[in-house]
């Protein structure tokens, strides 16, 4: 898989907040606002960890993927586009870990 299919679905939910289709579920997230939006994220991220700790991988995927898609959600509520988060990560991935610093980035957050 590449990135490709993220960038297929951001568009389709860019174009459902900006051409709103009766019955969509991204069209009733957008017309909620953003406090539902925020709420089905954090939803989505305890039960990807419920999952993820209960160790049932078919579920965690279902779950990553609920969470990826309403962050998605958030992030157009938000006009942060999907080649910023990408860009991102791609700068991140360049980088050399520094175990030392690592652990103090996890204390402090």
């Amino acid at each position: 898989m590449n990135d490709q299919v993220l960038q297929d679905l951001y568009r389709v939910i860019l174009q459902r907040r900006a051409e709103p289709q009766e019955g969509s579920y991204t069209c009733y997230l957008f017309a909620q606002g953003l406090d539902k939006i925020l709420k089905k994220v954090g939803e989505e991220c305890a039960e990807t960890v419920i999952a993820a700790k209960n160790g049932r991988q078919k579920e965690t995927v279902g779950e990553i993927s609920d969470l990826v898609y309403h962050l998605m959600v958030m992030m157009a509520e938000q006009e942060i586009p999907l080649d910023a988060v990408l860009e991102e990560l791609s700068r991140r991935s360049q980088k050399i870990g520094n175990l030392k610093q690592m652990k103090r980035v996890d204390r402090e957050t």
